[in-house]
């Protein structure tokens, strides 16, 4: 039935924003950055989301460019109510007779306090109503698993600040674990090894960049190398350096190892007939992460289970949480019962 409210689905991510506006599809993508005025009593937006990305270490003094969501949680309120407020905007219009509905991701341990953040800055941010939906529940929707049938589905979500694991069947979660270990982490340690091994300052888009071009999990049949500019910490001038992918997928190791490991405790506390869907069905990555080469070979090689890559896991999320405002009168009463169900049969 068509309804004068928009209604939208907003997959908060610590790296992207993505907006999913109910009969259009996915409208906006853009990166979880914003560019302020460094003044602290009088703030101002300049910029938001690619075209504050571009500003990322190239700001002058009195212009700042930061990410206002950490670890997949508001770590700036008002940065992220302009940001999403500009967002709304963007969305769908500046003159509207209706406030939008909006839907938005948390992952899967979030506070309450952190979640009545995200719904209250959604609200700030021009919201007629705000709810949430845990990122594993919104990955599984998007991925196209059959989350209603008594039936064990396993999703892996790997973002920018968190990785999300979930066990779902029958609509609900039956176990989950949130790691603060995903794709910044991964740009973080590649940033210490160039540092440490060549004496190289690079920046956070230079690591991303080096993880996207030659990163790995697993060897790779034919080995890549990349030129690394940089400033040079010894001479302190410009200076490239030439980095192979074997190095990278060393320097990588710390943090995936990690996420395998969490993947293999949420296996170890699953039901014996839900794993046994799982051996079956396999596992489904989702998020940018799932994009890194070869993980999803470590983590069959690691958990003896199938690992299958979502069809496009950089959407998954705002597929999944699109598609679950057709069961927002679900969703409006598990935020009254203070659950987090969704029926979807």
């Amino acid at each position: 039935m068509f309804s004068l409210v928009p209604e939208l689905g907003v997959d908060l991510g610590t790296a992207n924003i993505l907006v999913y506006v109910r009969g259009k599809g996915i409208v906006l993508r853009e990166p979880s950055v914003v560019a302020i005025t460094a003044n602290s009593r009088n703030r101002r937006v300049l910029a938001v989301g690619e075209e504050a990305r571009l500003m990322l270490g190239r700001t002058p003094g009195h212009i700042v460019a930061v990410r206002p969501m950490s670890e997949g949680v508001i770590a700036d309120y008002t940065t992220t109510q302009k940001m999403l407020e500009y967002l709304f905007i963007k969305a769908v219009g500046r003159k509207r007779i209706f406030k939008p509905r909006v839907l938005v991701c948390v992952p899967s341990q979030v506070t309450s306090v952190e979640k009545r953040a995200v719904e209250r800055a959604a609200l700030e941010a021009g919201a007629g109503e705000a709810y949430t939906i845990e990122e594993p529940m919104a990955a599984a929707i998007g991925a196209g698993l059959p989350i209603s049938t008594p039936g064990g589905n396993m999703v892996v979500d790997i973002g920018g600040g968190t990785t999300d694991i979930a066990v779902i069947s029958l609509s609900g979660i039956v176990i989950s674990e949130s790691l603060r270990v995903a794709g910044n982490r991964m740009d973080e340690v590649i940033m210490r090894h160039i540092k440490t091994v060549y004496n190289l300052m690079i920046g956070d888009r230079t690591a991303e960049e080096i993880k996207m071009k030659i990163g790995s999990a697993y060897p790779l049949e034919q080995e890549l190398t990349l030129p690394v500019r940089g400033r040079d910490l010894v001479a302190g001038l410009p200076k490239t350096v030439e980095v192979s992918s074997e190095e990278i997928r060393e320097a990588l190791n710390e943090p995936i190892m990690q996420i395998v490991e969490k993947v293999k405790r949420v296996l170890e506390q699953t039901p014996p007939e839900l794993a046994a869907d799982i051996i079956e069905r396999g596992i489904v990555l989702t998020g940018g992460g799932a994009l890194l080469r070869g993980f999803d070979r470590l983590l069959s090689s690691a958990t003896s289970i199938p690992v299958h890559v979502a069809e496009d896991p950089l959407s998954c999320v705002a597929i999944g949480t699109g598609r679950a405002l057709e069961e927002l009168h679900a969703i409006r009463l598990a935020a009254r019962e203070g659950t987090a169900i969704i029926n979807r049969s």
